[in-house]
């Protein structure tokens, strides 16, 4: 692409505009001939510092912010813009082809549900016939092809390099995790979404976030700035911010709940078993009766989510109570693991007080259904680096809802995990709770003290595969370690 054919109204540029652009980057380390060089402000360092090596490796054009200090260099395009991050996704949306144009865009934000909701949504658009593709936190996938997700929403060039390729490959329907960094760092800017769906918002990120209404803005601006004009919002109106949500936007709206009959997908009545949950719809005073193996009550609000996303898309309900009958779990959410023990294990990926909180209650109802002896055993930890005032709400939110409970660790990063279990505990006001460092073995003694009729919940980590600590990634996979350990049972 020639570099003219990138360029804004508002972009200050000295030099040759009639360059060929082979490439778009932000990292000069991934700079070759031919390259187009953003220099990103903020995170850990400052993109400005590599610009001489970005030269160096091959870039032909620099997009700098005004009022920084470079290098004299007359062999190279210099672009002078107020805000590096939004040229960046500005230049990658031109760069592919504006492919978001090309595709329906379904996007889903929100703290908890993310994930399995792209999923159902996913399995509902299959049966009905259509190509897709998924970004998310387990995978980025493009129809039946799997690619490792690096970030939950990847960076501006990789995200519309993605969609440029579904396009490539006859996808139809794109869905979109859009997570709230994402949404604040501009990853996502210049693209058109059709549908968005807001989850529920709770504390979380506030590592990032100065503060829950900076999250929640965050989270809006995929409704007030990607959305488009004539786009379906969905939202979740048993959540406080949902509520916010749906008076602060102009969008066509679809509400949905589990407690107000008002709402346009309400869950009229549902009915939580050993191996699959009924819920009864009431949609514009119709009923539609949907049975799946998914269990728990977050699980009920993921299926509503997918649900009003397929009425927005006028998708057949037969479609969409044939599709939800025969979908799993996705990865590591609310995923059971079982080789024939005499109680139930699940992993999750709950590692906000909410999503614990909310995941607890659930298994609570599910135990009372199944049986009034059986004990609740939770095993968790927290996340190194990261807001440390969750620590105590989830000890709290933890031993209040469980029988037992170990502390373990979870990604400590750089802390120490006795540090990070010292924080939990002092939200801890029962006795109800050991504490094993050692993640492994943690997951073994819980699987030796488990007892006919008792559910086990490990949670925090879901479909990761590795602990990461003082900057090295080490394999570990809940789930494979809990069937090691429930094999050794046998």
């Amino acid at each position: 692409m020639i570099l003219r054919e990138l360029l804004r109204k508002d972009f200050d540029v000295k030099g040759d505009i009639n360059r060929e652009i082979l490439n778009l980057c932000y990292n000069s380390k991934d700079v070759k001939e031919g390259s187009i060089f953003v220099a990103i402000s903020g995170g850990k360092t400052d993109g400005h510092l590599f610009i001489e090596e970005a030269i160096k490796n091959g870039s032909i054009a620099i997009v700098y912010e005004k009022g920084k200090i470079l290098p004299q260099n007359d062999s190279v395009t210099w672009i002078a813009v107020n805000d590096t991050r939004n040229a960046l996704a500005w230049l990658s949306s031109r760069f592919y082809g504006n492919p978001s144009e090309k595709v329906k865009m379904i996007g889903i934000t929100g703290t908890n549900g993310k994930t399995t909701t792209s999923y159902l949504i996913r399995e509902i658009l299959k049966k009905y016939g259509k190509k897709t593709g998924i970004i998310g936190t387990i995978k980025y996938l493009i129809d039946e092809e799997e690619k490792a997700a690096i970030h939950t929403t990847p960076e501006a060039p990789e995200f519309q390099g993605l969609l440029h390729e579904m396009v490539q490959k006859g996808v139809e329907y794109v869905i979109s995790e859009v997570s709230s960094h994402a949404l604040a760092l501009k990853r996502v800017d210049y693209t058109q979404f059709d549908v968005a769906v807001f989850t529920n918002l709770s504390r979380d990120h506030l590592d990032f976030h100065k503060d829950m209404d900076d999250y929640f803005q965050a989270k809006k601006r995929l409704f007030t700035d990607l959305l488009k004009e004539e786009g379906i919002a969905v939202i979740n109106i048993d959540d406080e911010y949902g509520r916010r949500l749906a008076q602060e936007i102009k969008n066509e709206k679809i509400l949905y709940s589990l407690q107000n009959p008002e709402a346009h997908i309400y869950v009229k009545n549902y009915r939580l078993k050993f191996k699959e949950t009924e819920i009864v719809f009431s949609i514009n005073d119709e009923e539609l009766f949907v049975k799946t193996s998914l269990l728990g009550v977050p699980n009920i609000y993921n299926v509503a989510s997918a649900v009003s996303v397929a009425f927005s898309l006028n998708i057949p309900p037969d479609i969409i109570v044939s599709a939800l009958s025969e979908v799993c779990s996705p990865e590591g959410r609310f995923e059971k693991v079982d080789v024939g023990q005499d109680f139930l294990v699940f992993v999750d990926y709950a590692h906000t007080p909410d999503a614990l909180e909310r995941l607890l209650l659930s298994v609570k109802k599910l135990k009372e259904n199944l049986s009034k002896d059986g004990r609740i055993i939770t095993v968790f930890g927290c996340g190194g680096n990261r807001d440390k005032g969750k620590r105590p709400e989830m000890g709290k939110i933890a031993t209040e809802l469980s029988d037992m409970v170990i502390l373990t660790s979870d990604n400590p990063r750089w802390e120490e995990p006795g540090e990070i279990i010292k924080d939990i505990e002092e939200g801890i006001s029962k006795d109800n709770y050991i504490v094993v460092p050692d993640r492994a073995m943690s997951l073994w003694i819980a699987t030796r003290i488990c007892k006919n009729g008792d559910i086990l919940i490990v949670a925090g980590k879901g479909h990761e595969d590795y602990q990461e600590i003082k900057g090295r990634r080490y394999h570990l996979s809940d789930k494979e370690v809990l069937t090691k350990a429930l094999k050794g049972l046998k």
